[in-house]
């Protein structure tokens, strides 16, 4: 009877590692579906355009750039808007291999969804999934309860399909696009 709660230690692991892996799967084939499309930034939600310097600007602010480098930067970003999203850097969608709802709220800005859909889920995401995995992860003595792992999958498997659901509803109504982008149906 050794091996059941070492098993049940390892489920949380598993079950943490899967949402973390649903999430960045998820966020990387939106971007990708948009990217296929190849519409300039103008068509598309401000966010888009956004994110596409995020990752140049958090390294143009850990670089000590010159003055010239600077200019450069910032008329890159002024004559950007014309040009078309055909890509999304991946360090962008980064979980930063601890998705609590500090991560995921920033990844929901990333992705134009709102975070407000998984606050009532924070404790959950932060101590019960989270917590406990870098607990039995760092090697202290959690066990969780077999009573309480249909209830975990569950909460899990829902905070999941809400993520993905997100997602394809702005695909399905084009939400992703600006509105005057997006076609009417008459």
């Amino acid at each position: 009877m050794i091996a059941r709660p070492t098993l049940l230690r390892a489920f949380i692991a598993i079950m943490y590692a899967h949402w973390e892996g649903h999430v960045r799967h998820c966020a990387t084939k939106y971007f990708q579906y948009i990217a296929l499309r190849k519409r300039p930034y103008t068509q598309l939600q401000t966010q888009f355009y956004l994110n596409s310097f995020i990752v140049r600007l958090d390294a143009f602010f850990r670089s000590r750039a010159g003055v010239e480098e600077k200019c450069r930067f910032m008329e890159d970003v002024l004559s950007s808007k014309d040009k078309r999203f055909a890509w999304i850097n991946p360090d962008l969608i980064d979980t930063k291999s601890n998705l609590n709802t500090d991560v995921l709220r920033d990844l929901c800005r990333i992705c134009g969804i709102p975070f407000a859909e998984f606050q009532k889920e924070e404790r959950f995401i932060n101590e019960l999934l989270l917590g406990r995995r870098n607990k039995i992860a760092h090697g202290e003595e959690i066990y969780p309860g077999e009573s309480e792992i249909d209830s975990l999958v569950d909460r899990l498997v829902n905070i999941m399909r809400l993520f993905r659901n997100l997602l394809e509803n702005k695909v399905y109504d084009l939400s992703y696009l600006v509105e005057s982008e997006v076609p009417r149906v008459s």
